[in-house]
């Protein structure tokens, strides 16, 4: 059994939409999509950019090199990952892990606010620019880049999300290790702010 193959009913329908989708040129090189996996009623949603090469080849998010340092940092402050839901803005690989456009990013976007709206989750994190940058245009919520805003906690209103908290992409704590310290921290605060009452 594939794990995607276990959401509820409402994430599964979502997901099936996802893997049949044939909106944006993305479609045509894509292995599989990558709908996204964790709980109906996880707490916490991590939202990255787009797969990448070993998503694209199971259909499974943050499963690669990037995905490793996710998990272990979520293990390190507490977070489980099977106890939270992960996911990108984007559902398939763009080719050679370029930057998903404009474009394509609205023709997906529907699909990770209909998972947002469906988990209802307490903290929702952003991983990246991509993912940030989305989100603050959705949310009215100040246009800067993740190094300006990262830790920082955003308290949603009108959405069934409590706060958002951005971050840095797991890509980019690889690629400059300095920032590993501000990763574990903005995912231990994360953690914190599962506690927070309304």
């Amino acid at each position: 059994m594939r794990f995607d193959e276990r959401l509820d009913p409402l994430l599964e329908e979502i997901a099936q939409k996802i893997r049949s989708c044939n909106k944006c040129q993305l479609a045509k090189g894509r292995t599989n999509a990558v709908p996204g996996e964790g709980p109906q009623h996880a707490t916490m949603m991590l939202v990255g950019e787009a797969p990448g090469s070993a998503e694209d080849t199971s259909g499974r998010p943050f499963i690669g090199q990037s995905g490793k340092l996710l998990t272990d940092t979520m293990t390190s402050v507490g977070i489980q990952r099977e106890n939270v839901f992960i996911t990108n803005i984007v559902k398939c690989r763009p080719p050679e892990n370029r930057d998903p456009t404009d474009k394509e990013i609205g023709t997906c976007a529907p699909y990770v606010l209909s998972q947002m709206d469906s988990i209802s989750p307490v903290v929702l994190v952003t991983l990246g620019n991509v993912s940030y940058d989305f989100f603050s245009t959705t949310f009215y919520l100040p246009k800067k880049q993740v190094g300006e805003v990262r830790g920082k906690v955003f308290r949603l209103h009108s959405t069934g999300c409590k706060f958002l908290i951005p971050t840095y992409h797991p890509a980019a704590v690889i690629y400059n290790r300095k920032l590993q310290p501000d990763f574990i921290e903005d995912l231990r605060k994360a953690e914190r702010y599962l506690k927070v009452p309304s």
